[in-house]
């Protein structure tokens, strides 16, 4: 049944690829037909499977941690598209795999949705997991904030080695109180610092209790800037430069090191993690940049207030025209209510364009924080015509929610070099 179905998956993956590039499809059709594909496949890697789960960050830690354990010589299979769910693996897999079903890998590095993650560790059990953080993302999906942490906990637990939390987010870092098999470790914040990356508690006014602040981290970022970072780790300093932009996914990067160092154990090479560190570039869509008319054109991924406020910190808008592409398909999340939450002064200088499914909102929302609005276009591909268009040669950058980065990205390959993932 294995070679039947590895073939029926290559053969819908390679038409798929055909009709316009990445899909989980594939997967999908291998789940159907042969739905012990993903356990019997990584059952087989040397040192098993390692999940990163967490509302905000997953894509970009994912890849920070494959690229430092890659530089420690290992071969990884992770889904670098970021498709999330089971069936993105199942896809991402059928590209490795031979027609026996063999993966050359040593660890399988994966990038999984919280509520999928909790089904696909039914299938598997992971042997390693990094929990990012929980904050209020997309809660028409998942419902409340605190049941996205029973998520978690529930990958936690089916842990076997390690379990790495965020120290710094009382409802992940609480998840440790709940464990009995698994190692637990985590990466932190300095005290200096923590103002600039408040947990969902913080944001909405309220002092969370710092239930790990006792806690000594494997690694705490203790200062940031445009292009470097300093880390402790295990009580030495290390400063490091960085082709990461945005100050979250320098956190992120600490989370990163932590996992990578529980991963590999004594094997860690502490100078060759940092030099892979320091080379990691943006994933797509998180702080990319494209060139565009011989200038600079920049993604920005938001997802939930935290995100965006991040974003807005990160990239300063002077000398850059702005759009901003918000929909609300189901990836998105329905619920654009979170946009108020955000603080927009810093585009004072004013946003050239807003598209989108909920580009008047988008729209409305700045007219309260007086921001002028340039044009109001809900069609993506033509707002983005029109925006490269009157911008000129100026340097540009798009604030855009998922499904709009897709769209937008999709456009931009069109004229542009856009690096593709399938």
């Amino acid at each position: 049944m294995s070679s039947f179905s590895i073939l029926v998956g290559k053969l819908v993956r390679g038409a798929s690829r055909l009709r316009g590039g990445g899909s989980a499809l594939p997967g999908l059709v291998v789940e159907k037909i042969d739905p012990d594909f993903i356990r019997r496949t990584l059952s087989t890697l040397p040192l098993g499977v390692a999940v990163v789960s967490g509302t905000n960050g997953k894509t970009t830690t994912t890849k920070m941690v494959v690229e430092l354990l890659e530089g420690q010589g290992l071969k990884v299979f992770t889904n670098r598209t970021g498709s999330n769910f089971t069936r993105g693996v199942a896809a991402a897999l059928l590209g490795e795999v031979d027609l026996r079903g063999r993966l050359d890998a040593d660890i399988a590095v994966l990038e999984l949705d919280e509520a999928h993650a909790v089904h696909f560790v039914k299938l598997i059990q992971p042997r390693y997991a990094l929990l990012l953080n929980v904050l209020r993302d997309q809660l028409d999906r998942f419902g409340e904030i605190d049941k996205t942490t029973r998520l978690l906990e529930q990958i936690a637990k089916a842990t076997t080695e390690t379990v790495v939390l965020n120290r710094e987010d009382p409802r992940v870092a609480s998840i440790a109180d709940s464990l009995s098999g698994p190692k637990v470790a985590y990466f932190g914040l300095d005290a200096s610092l923590r103002s600039t990356f408040p947990n969902d508690d913080e944001m909405r006014g309220s002092r969370s209790e710092a239930i790990a602040a006792a806690q000594p981290a494997d690694v705490v970022l203790t200062r940031v800037a445009e292009t470097e970072a300093d880390f402790l780790v295990d009580g030495t300093p290390t400063t490091t430069g960085l082709k990461l932009r945005g100050v979250y996914n320098i956190f992120n990067a600490a989370a990163a090191l932590t996992f990578a160092r529980q991963i590999l154990g004594a094997k860690a090479n502490r100078t060759a993690l940092f030099e892979s560190l320091s080379n990691v570039e943006p994933a797509f869509g998180r702080g990319e940049s494209l060139t565009v008319n011989g200038a600079p054109l920049e993604l920005v991924l938001v997802k939930n207030p935290s995100g965006f406020r991040l974003g807005l910190k990160s990239f300063a808008a002077h000398g850059y025209a702005t759009m901003i592409a918000i929909n609300d398909n189901y990836a998105d999340g329905r619920d654009m209510s979170w946009l108020w939450d955000v603080d927009f002064e810093t585009l004072s200088d004013g946003v050239d364009m807003v598209a989108g499914v909920r580009a008047y909102d988008m729209a409305l929302r700045l007219k309260y924080d007086d921001v002028p609005v340039g044009d109001v276009l809900p069609d993506i591909p033509d707002a983005l015509a029109k925006f490269i268009a009157g911008t000129g040669t100026q340097p540009k950058r798009i604030f855009c929610t998922y499904t709009a980065m897709l769209a937008v990205r999709r456009e931009l390959s069109k004229i542009t070099k856009v690096e593709v993932v399938s």
